[in-house]
C-alpha cells in the first residue's frame, strides 16, 4: 500500500497539517503537498477512470505530463473540471471528486466497455454510427452528448477575478531548473534585462531529487546559490508558478502565473496571463520521462520511474512497499537506490539490455538489489491496484519466467525533450538515435522578421540529459541569447559538474519485442483516450499512414494530455506497423498552451460588465438629463431621440425632425470613427483603400469616399480630409472605427509593410458636434470667432479656428441635406462645447436630435446608411454609386472582384426609392414579389427593403430597397406582402426624396 515514510520529504513542512476531502471522503496531507502526494499517502492509488473503456487510472507522473488524475475541484463559484492533482498544491479545505464514472469511482457501470473493447476498437465509431441513418438523431447523437467530454462543465458563476499583464525583456528564460537558471545567470552576467518563467513552485526542477556534484557541492546547494544570487541582481525578475504557455511570432510570449490557487483565501486575481514580449527566448523546459509499452501498465500502481523517486524524496511518499523497476536506460536506478535508501523492498530491477547498466547497476547490485538483464515484464498482475508482475525475455514473446508479488511498478522507457515551446513557432526537430527522441534542430530554429533565429533551447530541452552537458549547454544558450540580443557575453566559463558515468540506452517500444495479439491488446499508449499500441497498428494496417491521421483515427495523444508521454511511444508503433524509419513517420502538430490554461485568465479583467464596457460620449450624462432613449450602436450608446412630458419616442423623433429643417438642430456626432492617416505614402495608402481617389484631394478640402474589402463588398464609406500634405484624417461609421482600423493595419502590416504610412485612431480625442438646419450660419455668427461665410468655407470644406472660446476644427459637410457644420473640439471641452450651443440656440429654438431623426433626414435626401443599405453582399454598383468610383487609377481594394462576371451581371438588383400608394410604412426588410414561383414553388422575389421610415418632411411613408433593374422601372408599382397576408403597394421612385437640387445644404 502507499503511505507516508517518516522521512516526511523535502519539501514538506510536517508542522502544518492540511484537511481536504475526495469524493467526499476526508483525509490530511502537509504543507508542501500536491494533491496527487496527499492522496498517495492516504493510499488512494485509483484517482479516475479512462474516457473509453472506464478502466481504473491511477497517478502516472509527478508534473504536467499526468495523463489520468484529472479531477472536478471547488464548488458553486470556485468549481473548475479536469485540476491535474499533480501540479495542484494542497490547500486546507481542498474539495475534489473523481471523474468520468458512474456511480461511482469504485463501482462503475460504464466498465462494461472493458469487456466490449474487442467491438470496440480504434475508428470504430466512424463505422459504427454511420448506419442505419435514422438512428443518428434519436439513438446516436444523444450517446455520443452525453458521453463525450471530461469532468462537468462549471453552472455558476466564477467568483474569483483574473488580470492581464505585459512585460518587456532582453532575455526570456523559460523553465527554473539548473538549466533554465544557468542560463538565466550567464545572460543576466551580460547587463541584459533577463525574466524567468518557473510553472511550479520551486526552482531547481528534477536536479535535487537526482542529485550530483557542481563545483565540489551538492546540487541542492548550488541551486540555492544561484537563486540567491539572481534574486540580487536588478537586471533579474523570477517568477514561479508561471508557466511558459506559447511561444508566437516576433518574440511573443504567453506566461500563464497562478497566483493564488495554492491558497485561495489570499486577496487579489486568482490568474495572470502574461503578455510577453522578448528580444530573445530561452526553453528550458526539461524533457520527460516515457513510459514502457507491456500489458498492464495501466494498471493503478505503475507509475514513471522519476515521479515514484519524487514521492519519496520531495513528499515523503511511498508508492508500494515493494516496488519492482523496469527499465531500458540507466536512470532509473536512482529510483531503485532511492527506495532501498528509504528501508523499502526493491525486489528486482527489470533492465531490457542484455549488458545492463553501468555505474548506477552497480551501486543498485552493491545496495543488494537483485538485477535481471535482458528481461521485460510480459504482464502486471492486479485490477484497481498492483499485486504482482510477470518475467519474461525482452527477445521473446512474453512466455513468463517468473512471478514476483509487489504492490508497486516503476517503469523508464527514456526521456523525451520537452520541445513544445520551441515547435510552437516554427523550430524544426531532428531524431537522435543514440538517445532514441526527438530534440530541437539547432539549424532550423524558430526565426524573426529579420531571418535569425530568437529561440534558444538549452539543458534536457535540447537533448543534454547528464547534468554536466546540461550546466554546459545552458551556460552556452545564455550567452548566446544574450549576445543575439544585442549585449557582450562574459567570458565565465560553464560550471563543473560530475555524476556517474551511464550505459547507452536500449529504445523499447514493446515489452516483449514479440509480443502476441493478446499482450499488445493490453498494452496501453495513451492512458487518458485508452489507445492501444493494437490500435495504432489497427489504423496503420487500414491505410492511416500519416501520423496526424493515425492520431484522429485512434486519438492519440488528444485531449489534455496532448502527447505528453504518448507521442514517441505512439510514432515508434507506428513507424514499426508501417516498416519504416521513425524520423520519416514524423511528429504530430505542438500546439499553444503548453497546458491547459483558464478561459478566464484568456478574458482576464473583460467581464461582466466591462467585458464590453459602453462607450460614452463627453456629452451622455447631459443627454441622460434631458430624456435621452438609447440606442446601442457598437460599443455605443447614442440618443435615439430626447423625449419630453407625455410624448411618444415617435413624436418625439417627428418633433426633432420638423424643428431641424424649419430651424435648428444639434447632433451629437462623436462616435463617429476619426482615424489619422499619415506618412510620406499616406495619399498611396488610401487611394488603394477607397474607391475614389484621395491623393489627389487638396489640404482643406474634403471627400466622401466607399471603402471595400477585398472580395469588392462595401464595408465602409465617410468622409476624408486632408490636413496637410501627408495627413489625412478618415472619417468611418461609429461602429466601423475599430474594425476600419484594423483593416488598415492588416494591409500595412502584411502586404504594404514598406509603405511608409502611420495610422492611429482618435475616435475618443475629439467630440463633435453637428449644428445642422436653414439658421446653422447665424447662431455660430452670434458666438463669434472664425469666418463661415460661404465663401471663406464652402461645401465639403474645413478650417481651424475659433467658435466663441473653444478651439475648433469645422467641416462643412452634411449628412441631412441641410446646411450643416460639423464642429470638432478636444473631448475635455465637449460638454461645455455642448452647452454653449444650447445657450446660444435658444433664439432659434435650437433643439437636440437622435439618432432616428439623423436617419430619416438621410433618407429623405438619399443618402445610403452601412449595415441598412449593405449586408455584406451589396457592392458600390448596386447603389448606384459609380459616380464614387474612380476611373483614373489602376487599382483599389476590390476593384478585381468587381469585374467578375456575378459582379458585373445586369440582373443584380440595384438601390432606388419607394413610396407607398397609401402612405403607410413598408415593413422593414420586406421583399417585393414578382411573377412566377421558384424551383422550390415559391413566388419570385425581385426585390427587399433595406430602410423604411415616416417621414414628417413628406408626410409619408418613404423607403429605400434593392429591386431588379430597378433604376429602369422608375413609375412601376410592385407587391410587398407582409406576414399577416395582406399586401403593401409601392410606387419606384427617386432614391432622393428632398431637395434634389441639394440647394438647402449649399446656402
Amino acid at each position: 500500500m502507499s503511505t507516508r515514510l517518516a522521512t516526511k520529504g523535502r519539501l514538506i513542512n510536517d508542522a502544518r497539517a492540511l484537511h481536504f476531502t475526495f469524493n467526499g471522503k476526508q483525509m490530511r496531507g502537509f504543507e508542501g503537498d500536491t494533491l496527487a502526494s496527499a492522496l498517495l499517502a492516504n493510499d488512494q492509488m485509483m484517482v479516475g477512470r479512462s474516457f473509453k473503456y472506464h478502466r481504473p487510472r491511477g497517478v502516472v507522473a509527478s508534473g504536467a505530463e499526468e495523463p489520468n488524475g484529472l479531477v472536478n475541484m471547488g464548488e458553486g463559484g470556485t468549481f473548475e473540471p479536469n485540476q491535474r492533482v499533480t501540479t495542484t498544491e494542497l490547500f486546507d479545505g481542498l474539495k475534489a471528486d473523481s471523474q468520468n464514472h458512474w456511480p461511482s469511482l469504485e463501482f462503475d457501470v460504464g466498465t462494461i466497455n472493458t469487456h466490449l473493447s474487442r467491438f470496440l476498437p480504434a475508428g470504430f465509431y466512424y463505422k459504427m454510427f454511420m448506419y442505419p441513418r435514422s438512428f443518428w438523431k434519436h439513438v446516436y447523437e444523444p450517446f455520443i452528448r452525453q458521453s463525450a467530454g471530461l469532468g462537468q462543465a462549471p453552472k455558476d458563476r466564477d467568483v474569483d477575478t483574473y488580470e492581464h499583464f505585459y512585460a518587456f525583456t532582453d532575455v526570456l528564460v523559460i523553465g527554473g531548473g539548473v538549466a533554465g537558471l544557468q542560463a538565466a545567470k550567464a545572460a543576466a552576467l551580460s547587463g541584459a534585462k533577463v525574466l524567468l518563467l518557473e510553472q511550479t513552485a520551486h526552482l531547481g526542477g528534477r536536479a535535487p531529487v537526482d542529485g550530483g556534484q557542481v563545483e565540489d557541492m551538492p546540487v541542492d546547494k548550488f541551486v540555492e546559490q544561484t537563486v540567491v544570487e539572481l534574486e540580487t541582481m536588478p537586471n533579474v525578475t523570477l517568477r514561479t508558478r508561471c508557466m511558459g504557455a506559447g511561444v508566437y511570432d516576433h518574440g511573443y510570449v504567453l506566461g500563464y502565473e497562478q497566483l493564488r490557487d495554492h491558497d485561495p483565501s489570499a486577496a487579489g486575481p486568482r490568474h495572470r496571463l502574461w503578455r510577453i514580449r522578448a528580444r530573445q527566448i530561452v526553453t528550458a523546459t526539461g524533457a520527460i520521462e516515457r513510459p514502457l509499452s507491456f500489458a498492464g501498465n495501466d494498471i493503478p500502481g505503475v507509475m514513471l520511474a522519476s515521479a515514484v523517486r519524487d514521492y519519496a524524496v520531495n513528499y515523503g511518499v511511498s508508492i508500494g512497499d515493494r516496488t519492482v523497476v523496469v527499465t531500458n536506460n540507466d536512470d532509473a536506478y536512482l529510483t531503485a537506490i532511492a527506495l532501498k535508501n528509504a528501508g523499502l523492498v526493491v525486489p528486482v530491477v527489470v533492465d531490457a539490455r542484455v549488458q545492463g547498466g553501468g555505474e548506477l547497476m552497480e551501486q543498485a547490485k552493491a545496495l543488494g538489489i537483485r538485477v535481471e538483464t535482458g528481461k521485460a515484464i510480459a504482464k502486471v498482475k492486479g485490477g484497481k491496484r498492483v499485486t504482482g508482475v510477470a518475467l519474461c525475455t525482452q527477445a521473446g514473446e512474453g512466455a513468463v519466467l517468473e512471478e514476483i508479488e509487489c504492490d508497486a511498478v516503476a517503469m523508464s522507457g527514456g526521456w523525451s525533450p520537452v520541445v513544445h515551446l520551441w515547435s510552437h513557432c516554427g523550430g524544426k526537430l531532428v531524431w537522435d538515435a543514440d538517445a532514441a527522441h526527438f530534440r530541437p534542430d539547432v539549424d532550423n530554429p524558430p526565426t524573426g522578421a529579420d531571418g535569425k533565429a530568437f529561440v534558444t533551447a538549452a539543458g534536457a530541452a535540447n537533448g543534454a540529459l547528464h547534468l554536466a552537458t546540461v550546466l554546459g549547454d545552458a551556460h552556452a544558450a545564455g550567452k548566446e541569447a544574450a549576445q543575439a540580443a544585442g549585449f557582450k557575453p562574459r567570458s565565465a566559463s560553464a560550471p563543473m559538474a560530475t555524476g556517474p558515468e551511464c550505459a547507452p540506452m536500449l529504445p523499447v517500444w514493446l515489452m516483449p519485442q514479440g509480443a502476441s495479439i493478446k499482450l499488445r491488446t493490453k498494452a496501453w499508449l495513451d492512458y487518458q483516450n485508452d489507445v492501444k499500441v493494437s490500435d495504432v497498428q489497427l489504423a496503420a494496417q487500414e491505410g492511416f499512414e500519416s501520423v496526424e491521421h493515425a492520431k484522429r483515427y485512434t486519438t492519440l495523444g488528444m485531449a489534455t494530455d496532448q502527447g505528453k508521454l504518448s507521442n514517441i511511444n505512439g510514432l515508434a508503433t507506428l513507424a514499426t506497423a508501417l516498416n519504416a524509419n521513425i524520423p520519416a513517420v514524423g511528429t504530430t502538430t505542438f500546439r499553444p498552451p503548453y497546458t491547459p490554461i483558464s478561459m478566464a485568465s484568456i478574458a482576464g479583467e473583460a467581464r461582466g460588465e466591462v467585458f464590453q464596457p459602453i462607450r460614452k460620449t463627453p456629452m451622455s450624462d447631459w443627454h441622460h438629463e434631458h430624456g435621452a432613449d438609447w440606442e446601442p450602436v457598437g460599443a455605443w450608446r447614442r440618443p435615439y431621440a430626447y423625449v419630453r412630458g407625455e410624448e411618444t419616442v415617435h413624436d418625439a423623433v417627428m418633433r426633432e425632425i420638423n424643428q431641424t429643417r424649419a430651424s435648428l438642430g444639434l447632433l451629437d456626432a462623436s462616435t463617429l470613427g476619426k482615424i489619422i492617416v499619415k506618412g510620406p505614402d499616406a495619399g498611396r495608402f488610401l487611394d488603394m483603400l477607397y474607391t475614389n481617389m484621395m491623393s489627389t484631394l487638396k489640404p482643406g478640402k474634403c471627400r466622401y469616399g466607399l471603402m471595400c474589402s477585398e472580395n469588392g463588398f462595401l464595408i465602409d464609406d465617410g468622409v476624408v480630409a486632408r490636413i496637410n500634405d501627408d495627413t489625412f484624417l478618415c472619417h468611418t461609421t461609429t461602429g466601423g472605427a475599430e474594425s476600419i482600423h484594423g483593416h488598415m493595419e492588416e494591409w500595412l502590416q502584411t502586404e504594404w509593410w514598406d509603405w511608409k504610412v502611420y495610422t492611429a485612431n482618435v475616435t475618443e480625442q475629439y467630440a463633435q458636434v453637428a449644428v445642422v438646419g436653414p439658421n446653422a450660419r447665424k447662431m455660430l455668427e452670434k458666438l463669434g470667432g472664425m469666418d463661415l461665410s460661404a465663401e471663406a468655407l464652402p461645401f465639403m470644406g474645413w478650417a481651424d479656428g475659433k467658435i466663441g472660446e473653444f478651439d475648433a476644427r469645422v467641416y462643412r459637410i452634411s449628412f441631412s441635406g441641410e446646411l450643416s457644420f460639423e464642429i470638432a473640439v478636444p473631448a475635455s471641452q465637449g460638454r461645455a462645447f455642448w452647452e454653449a450651443m444650447l445657450d446660444a440656440g435658444r433664439e432659434f429654438d435650437l433643439m437636440p436630435y437622435g439618432t432616428e431623426a439623423l436617419h430619416i433626414m438621410r433618407a429623405e435626401k438619399g443618402f445610403i446608411m452601412i449595415g441598412d443599405e449593405t449586408d455584406g453582399t451589396v457592392i458600390p454598383q448596386d447603389l448606384g454609386l459609380d459616380w464614387a468610383i474612380s476611373k483614373k487609377k489602376d487599382d483599389y481594394l476590390g476593384k478585381r472582384a468587381q469585374q467578375r462576371s456575378h459582379m458585373a451581371d445586369p440582373e443584380r438588383w440595384k438601390l432606388v426609392g419607394l413610396e407607398t400608394v397609401d402612405g403607410s410604412v413598408l415593413p422593414d426588410g420586406a421583399y417585393a414579389v414578382g411573377e412566377g414561383v421558384n424551383e422550390n414553388g415559391q413566388r419570385n422575389m425581385i426585390g427587399r427593403v433595406t430602410s423604411t421610415y415616416h417621414s414628417p418632411t413628406l408626410n409619408r411613408g418613404i423607403a429605400m430597397g434593392l429591386v431588379h433593374h430597378g433604376p429602369d422601372r422608375m413609375g412601376e408599382v410592385i407587391d410587398f406582402p407582409k406576414v399577416d397576408g395582406t399586401v403593401v403597394q409601392a410606387k419606384i421612385v427617386d432614391p432622393v426624396f428632398y431637395d434634389q437640387e441639394g440647394t438647402k445644404q449649399n446656402v
